[in-house]
């Protein structure tokens, strides 16, 4: 399978816009958190502000799953996994730990995906390598909702799909080395494990991975047998643009393609989930960019949000519970909107069962999410055939609104679920694009408020999750009257997420994560790359657990080295 995404793929290449060459479960004990060590100021290596995951106090069993595993073919690499015997589960907490190697030289960004048993267990992006710099950076996931997958043997699949040679006259020699390790953290005392899933089942493509969509009517499916007393579902997913759908906030209506010089089936791309056919949950598509996307000086130290870790979207589709404990076969389907060649999709069901009952029964009461959005666009661009010249503005808007309701009767008593949600999506762009110049904005907003409401006998309890992925790209390309060209980008991404849970006692989770980059390349008349100015990269992370725990850090970096790092500042509550 091919990973390489980049229509923007490396520093020797300039952004095809143009045309051109451009060469969950908390753990019930206390828990440590991980803050990384202090980058190194000057340093050139791969940084991220995000923490490390929190630990319990008690010594983890560590069990590695491979060490120094070399990837530079696109065969997927197989590893073995027993659990580990001196932690007999139930655990407190499970976490993956991987680090990356690139050998330095030339090489693409590429997607590492790993799974055990076919379940996603880490996925996201690699780095790319200069001619003087061999990135390594390091990764952790809290991984304890897939322990139903980790108390047997497992046979795991590392999958970094990494091209070493020559294409089109230019030697790629990047090789990528990888290990990661599970740590099992046990339960001490009178500490209780938390409730994990029961049962876990992967949702991949025909080969036991991440799956391809290339359009619309493109699914990924898994056939589902769930046990009879299937209680509460859910799915998480990750649905990650790749080739012709990289850069989809920048598309447009397919009949502007060749005028905008860009990619097609417009600026709106969402997940869609389906059981039997039927529409069952919704989930954002979050707008990475790699570390090899548009101008790759803009994330040389600091990569864009998510880039190097992606977090999977959970959809709740616990009102469909009763339906699929019923003992009859089911088909979930993950497809994306408006895909155009194309996205890779790959997720986990959850599933917990009621562990007092056999058997439940119940049923879905209601369901009001359509089978498709209705994204409205409107054009106002205006021509000039003497340049030729287009310029004006194109926005879309997507807003959807659904209530889902189901119930279960179980040994705990009959349990209503009802899930409301609205998800608002608007993309602005603006454009001037003649045969001298490429200019490209946008600002774009995706927001996802979910309300879920769960009643028990007389208990009613209420949650709430507001998800906001804003991103505001400039975006300049302009030949100069000697032939030679300047790019000027400017991005700016965010992750916000706020989350009110009913026994929290009345504390909120927060996450504001947000990275500013800007840089100027100039290439010479045959769009060599001559060099690069006024590079600044920016990264601001502050979250906020249920606990009030506060962690906060940015990083400053300019001409691709780390130039500060600033801790506590401060956890305000955004409001996505």
């Amino acid at each position: 399978m091919s990973t390489t995404r980049s229509r923007f793929p490396d520093w020797q290449r300039r952004a095809a816009l143009t045309c051109l060459l451009f060469g969950s479960a908390l753990a019930a004990q206390a828990q440590v958190v991980r803050v990384p060590s202090s980058p190194q100021i000057g340093s050139s290596n791969p940084i991220t502000a995000e923490p490390h995951v929190s630990r319990p106090h008690t010594p983890p069993c560590v069990v590695p799953l491979f060490q120094s595993l070399k990837f530079a073919d696109f065969t997927p690499k197989v590893f073995t996994y027993a659990p580990p015997a001196g932690c007999p589960g139930p655990w407190a907490r499970v976490v993956l730990t991987a680090d990356f190697t690139v050998t330095a030289g030339r090489q693409f960004d590429r997607t590492a995906a790993f799974y055990l048993g076919h379940a996603s267990i880490y996925y996201g992006t690699t780095a790319e390598p200069r001619a003087a710099l061999s990135p390594s950076w390091h990764v952790e996931r809290d991984v304890t909702d897939l322990t139903a997958i980790f108390t047997s043997a497992q046979t795991g699949e590392a999958n970094i799909g990494n091209f070493v040679g020559v294409s089109g006259g230019v030697t790629y020699n990047g090789i990528i080395y990888a290990n990661a390790a599970l740590e099992f953290y046990p339960v001490s005392g009178a500490e209780r494990a938390p409730r994990t899933p029961d049962v876990v089942v992967p949702v991949n493509g025909a080969g036991g991975d991440a799956g391809t969509l290339n359009g619309t009517a493109s699914q990924i499916t898994q056939a589902l047998n769930l046990p009879r007393n299937t209680e509460r579902v859910y799915l998480d997913v990750i649905a990650q643009s790749q080739s012709n759908d990289e850069f989809w906030y920048f598309c447009v209506r397919s009949d502007q393609t060749v005028h905008l010089e860009s990619c097609g089936n417009t600026a709106f791309r969402e997940t869609e989930v389906t059981i039997d056919g039927q529409p069952a949950g919704v989930a954002p598509v979050y707008p990475w960019i790699y570390t090899g996307g548009i101008d790759p000086f803009l994330w040389e130290p600091i990569p864009g949000v998510q880039t190097l870790d992606f977090k999977p979207y959970r959809v709740d589709l616990t009102p469909f519970a009763a339906l699929l404990a019923d003992g009859n076969p089911h088909v979930l389907g993950i497809g994306v909107y408006n895909a155009d060649s194309y996205f890779l999709a790959t997720a986990n069901l959850l599933a917990y069962t009621d562990r007092g009952r056999a058997r439940i029964s119940g049923g879905l009461l209601s369901n009001t999410l359509g089978a498709a959005p209705a994204p409205v666009v409107t054009e106002s661009i205006t021509a000039d055939l003497s340049g030729p010249t287009y310029t004006g503005s194109i926005l879309v808007r997507s807003n959807r609104e659904f209530a889902i309701s189901g119930y279960v009767d179980t040994s705990h008593g009959r349990v209503l679920t009802t899930l409301e949600q609205s998800i608002s999506y608007v993309n602005r762009q603006e454009f001037d694009v003649s045969p001298s110049a490429d200019i490209q904005n946008a600002q774009q907003t995706t927001r996802v408020d979910s309300v879920v409401s769960t009643r028990a006998g007389g208990d009613e309890s209420v949650s709430q999750q507001h998800f906001s992925y804003p991103l505001r790209l400039n975006y300049s390309f302009v030949v100069n009257a000697d032939g030679t060209a300047t790019q000027i980008t400017t991005s700016d991404q965010r992750d916000l997420e706020r989350e009110l849970r009913p026994d929290a006692n009345g504390r909120v989770r927060t996450l504001d994560n947000q990275v500013h980059a800007t840089d100027t390349l100039q290439f010479d008349a045959s769009f060599n790359i001559l060099g690069n100015s006024g590079s600044q990269t920016t990264q601001s992370y502050r979250a906020q657990d249920f606990s009030g725990g506060c962690y906060s850090r940015t990083l400053t970096a300019q001409a691709q080295k780390l130039v500060a790092v600033s801790d506590g500042q401060g956890c305000a509550r955004p409001s996505p």
